[in-house]
């Protein structure tokens, strides 16, 4: 047999025998991940469970933790409260961690400890205390802690409880509901930030709140207003928000802070971080979880903003749209500062950990690829330190000198739990590990998880915050387990607690506005992961647009024209370009066509 020959034929025996190879290789793969996700849920229940079982022990009715003394803190009145001014003085504390913590009880399948602290709950828990409370942070953590937990446990398909269970917790939440509405009487709609649970509004309270305050209660308080039937709460934050959308500059973006007497501005710049985080969250997760389109108008608008405005790199312009999830071992950037809102001129050049949540909220309109470069941006800064300092000034590339703390923040954790459903790669795995080592090896005490007093040098602060049960833990364990969830549709809060997706909730809609999260469009041989928006996907770029049931497939940030032939007299009059996401102009001759890029 010649050389020749003998190549050809050890060729043709490795090409027919290279399926197997590969085949096996790949069930190897899948194997040692699955292998890794159980070891590491398993890592992660071990953490929830030694900081619930100190707070049980050490703090348990009061609010939260302190893990390095072993004593508690009843913070509920400190939360947003930076100056801890007008403290209650015989406050002692609303079980905060524990209802903080009964959804992540589910979702750990931990039934008997949930109906335990259900029953509790039920018999102790009273909100008729002299305590003045931040109206947004009591609304995120006891309501919504409140509200999903009935849900959960009125679940007809898992029975939670095995004994009566007569909607206690949604008598709590209804009582806490009715106790925020004074806070709406304003001369504008826009709640104050601060009310007292027993006495409303005190004599000259501050007007001043953020717009995550005001933007960002209608997924509890429309929840609360669905299942009891009282439509107040919902009329009272929905009021709110449309107040607050015609704000907005010209340039459809908001300030940070506002006056609720005189609805004018206070502070001017703004970004996606700390003061404003939560309101984009819940435009969107509001049109999914009521199916109500106006929010989803309010989203497209402000999201577009925020991309023209807040958002720099070179990278994030040229190639976003068009690059997977691959390229997260490149040294490309795409990062967030802020802006003044009404000139889109840039104000401060950081990075803060509250920005860490928008990938996950990129992933939610299909925008992956843009969101895995935002995602990559924070977690670089996360290595860099072991965690990720509250503040991070990106000119100067270090640590804000008054900001170096890391209070256990979920973040990151919960983006990196999105990115993970939305492109199943097992980078984000690997990301997800780095997290959870980094806070045993940083924040684990004997006492439970400390939070970091400056990231420069480890130096620990004596409090473990309620949302380290409610979301970092809960984001971790579903990063590695998310079977609790399989069956089911949900939106998590901006506290992580979940709220089901169910039709008897949404407007009167078309199909392709009902939400179904992580659907997969098969085209032919190709799948393609869904947005968050059923069968809109962002941008339109599949060869073939359409289903095999001949339904149009409709880029997420499309936004017709307002006139089907396309004629116009200014820019307003031009949507939204379905294939590549641009925004169109009017011509000089009167028609809409990409004449501009944003």
């Amino acid at each position: 047999m010649t050389r020749g020959t003998s190549c050809w034929t050890s060729l043709i025996v490795f090409l027919l025998i290279s399926p197997t190879i590969f085949n096996s290789s790949m069930s190897e793969l899948d194997s040692s991940l699955s292998a890794k996700r159980r070891r590491m849920s398993e890592k992660v229940r071990k953490m929830f469970y030694h900081a619930y079982d100190n707070y049980m022990t050490y703090a348990f009715p009061h609010d939260e933790l302190k893990p390095i003394s072993k004593t508690f803190t009843d913070s509920l009145s400190e939360l947003g409260n930076l100056k801890l001014e007008n403290l209650p003085k015989g406050y002692n504390g609303s079980a905060l961690t524990l209802v903080e913590s009964l959804s992540s009880l589910v979702i750990l399948g931990n039934n008997t400890e949930f109906e335990r602290a259900v029953m509790w709950l039920s018999e102790n828990l009273n909100f008729d205390v002299d305590a003045r409370i931040n109206l947004f942070e009591c609304n995120i953590r006891l309501l919504g802690g409140l509200v999903s937990a009935h849900i959960l446990a009125t679940d007809s398909t898992n029975r939670l409880i095995q004994g009566t269970y007569s909607n206690q917790l949604l008598v709590l939440a209804q009582d806490l509901g009715t106790r925020f509405l004074p806070a709406f009487i304003t001369p504008t709609g826009l709640p104050y930030a601060w009310i007292n649970l027993k006495y409303g509004v005190m004599e000259n309270e501050t007007t001043e709140t953020s717009t995550s305050g005001c933007g960002s209660l209608i997924l509890e308080m429309g929840s609360l207003s669905r299942l009891t039937g009282d439509s107040r709460f919902e009329d009272a934050a929905l009021h709110a928000l449309r107040k607050l959308w015609g704000m907005r500059s010209s340039l459809n973006l908001l300030g940070t802070t506002l006056d609720v007497a005189t609805g004018e501005w206070i502070e001017y710049s703004s970004g996606i971080g700390a003061g404003v985080d939560s309101f984009y969250e819940y435009l969107i997760k509001a049109h999914i979880l009521f199916g109500k389109e106006e929010f989803w108008r309010m989203f497209q608008s402000a999201y577009l903003g925020v991309q023209k405005y807040f958002r720099y790199g070179w990278f994030c312009y040229k190639l976003a749209k068009n690059m997977e999830h691959h390229v997260k071992n490149w040294t490309l950037h795409c990062r967030y500062h802020e802006a003044d809102m009404r000139t889109g001129r840039a104000t401060y050049w950081q990075l803060t950990s509250l920005q860490a949540f928008w990938p996950g909220v990129q992933v939610l309109v299909g925008d992956v690829a843009a969101a895995n470069l935002t995602h990559r941006e924070f977690f670089h800064v996360w290595k860099k330190f072991g965690v990720l300092p509250e503040r991070y000034l990106l000119d100067h590339q270090i640590v804000h000198p008054t900001e170096k703390y890391y209070p256990l923040r979920p973040e990151l954790a919960e983006s990196t739990y999105y990115m993970y459903q939305a492109t199943k790669d097992p980078w984000y795995i690997e990301v997800g590990e780095a997290i959870v080592n980094s806070l045993n090896l940083h924040t684990k005490v004997e006492g439970g998880y400390a939070s970091i007093r400056d990231v420069t040098t480890m130096q620990l602060e004596d409090h473990q915050h309620s949302f380290f049960l409610a979301e970092t833990c809960k984001y971790l364990y579903l990063l590695f387990d998310d079977s609790a969830l399989m069956g089911g549709n949900y939106v998590f809060t901006t506290e992580g607690h979940p709220l089901p997706v169910v039709s008897d909730w949404h407007e009167r809609l078309p199909d392709s506005y009902i939400p179904r999260n992580w659907t997969s469009i098969k085209i032919e041989t190709q799948k393609k992961q869904a947005s968050a928006m059923s069968m809109q996907v962002c941008p339109a770029n599949l060869l073939k647009p359409r289903l095999d049931n001949g339904q149009q497939i409709e880029s997420v940030c499309h936004v017709p024209d307002t006139r089907d032939d396309h004629r116009c007299l200014t820019d307003d009059d031009c949507g939204i370009d379905s294939l590549n996401c641009r925004r169109r102009s009017c011509s000089m001759a009167g028609y809409c066509g990409l004449w501009l890029l944003i």
